[in-house]
């Protein structure tokens, strides 16, 4: 049974050889870690996981709401269609849909964006009514202006022609260097104290 053509191995005299104890040989230094999907559906991930690049194994519930919804082999068959460059959207919006057919089975993604439609509308009614009050309150504000404008241009002018023809003579000094106006200025100017 035994051939003796096989080699069988020396152990050469030197020191570092003979104090170390001999190696295993190395299976793999690299441990892979099965993708959250492989991890869920209890299957070995294999290196050319479909699922793996876009379910991460720290990312469990991302799948299994994916899951819960779509099922694994509808997922797997969505991604192998399409190409990568557009497999991780594809994954984003399976995730957005299946989490919203979770809160509400009956509309799921529909419900949500018309709850939204119908907030935007409620928002646009809001603003043109602002801006309606926002007009009209400068179409106010511009008619009152117009207004005094016109209040002012009809009160009578003041004359000035009898401050033009004071002269010299009619102002006196009083004591104190205050001056004092003759009897022509007194009827226009009235003391500010008495």
């Amino acid at each position: 049974m035994y051939s003796n053509d096989t080699p069988t191995p020396t152990l050469s005299s030197s020191p570092s050889n003979s104090s170390l104890p001999p190696t295993p040989p190395r299976l793999s230094s690299v441990i892979v870690t099965p993708c959250a999907a492989c991890k869920i559906l209890r299957r070995r991930c294999v290196e050319k996981c479909v699922l793996a690049p876009y379910f991460p194994p720290s990312e469990p519930l991302k799948f299994t709401t994916a899951h819960r919804v779509f099922g694994a082999s509808n997922i797997i068959k969505m991604l192998q269609e399409l190409p990568e460059a557009e497999r991780d959207d594809a994954v984003s919006s399976m995730v957005y849909e299946a989490s919203a057919r979770i809160r509400d089975p009956v509309y799921g993604c529909a419900g949500a964006i018309c709850h939204l439609h119908k907030q935007v509308t409620e928002l646009q009614i809001q603003l043109a009514k602002a801006q309606a009050e926002l007009v009209n309150t400068q179409q106010q504000h511009a008619n009152l202006v117009a207004l005094i404008c016109m209040e002012m241009s009809d009160l009578p002018q003041p004359s000035f022609d009898n401050y033009t023809n004071i002269s010299p003579q009619s102002l006196q000094t009083v004591g104190n260097g205050v001056l004092d106006v003759d009897s022509n200025l007194g009827s226009v100017w009235e003391p500010l104290w008495t």
